[in-house]
């Protein structure tokens, strides 16, 4: 299945584990790791554990034929010694790019398609960063431009 197309996928693996033992600076390389070795999401959530202690939640989403090589990364790199993992699916929007001209160039808008209509639109944050670097405008006066291209 294309993810230009709207599609379930069914393979999907949510892995968890949680950490109370690690240093702030391993999880950013954890994550770098996980998302270089093909993890579709890896996200944080700060926690309470047992006895009261503050900890991290990571969450990482991936296709289940990656589990292995995600956990080895995982027991690898941080301080776990188990991690949880679950078997989920994962509705996708179809997606589809569309070009916004702007006074200062072109912005790339990602567009999500749900049974034909367009619910999502989102400006590429690079396109509109580059921007904003190379006139010397702020950020948020590009993103403002487009949408109001779009709207």
């Amino acid at each position: 299945m294309q993810h230009g197309q709207e599609h379930i996928d069914h393979e999907m693996i949510k892995i968890e584990v949680n950490l109370d033992d690690i240093p702030g600076e391993w999880l950013g390389h954890v994550m770098d790791l996980l998302l270089d070795a093909g993890a579709n999401d890896v996200f944080y959530v700060p926690i309470y554990m047992k006895k009261n202690r503050p900890g991290t939640m990571l969450q990482v989403l991936c296709q289940d034929n990656q589990k292995f090589e995600m956990m080895d990364i995982i027991f690898r790199e941080t301080t776990t010694l188990g991690v949880r993992y679950y078997p989920l699916s994962v509705k996708r929007l179809g997606r589809q790019f569309k070009e916004v001209q702007t006074p200062w160039g072109s912005v790339s808008v990602k567009q999500g398609i749900l049974q034909g209509e367009v619910v999502q639109q989102a400006p590429e944050y690079s396109d509109c960063k580059a921007i904003s670097d190379k006139h010397g405008i702020p950020l948020k006066l590009v993103f403002q431009e487009v949408w109001k291209q779009l709207n």
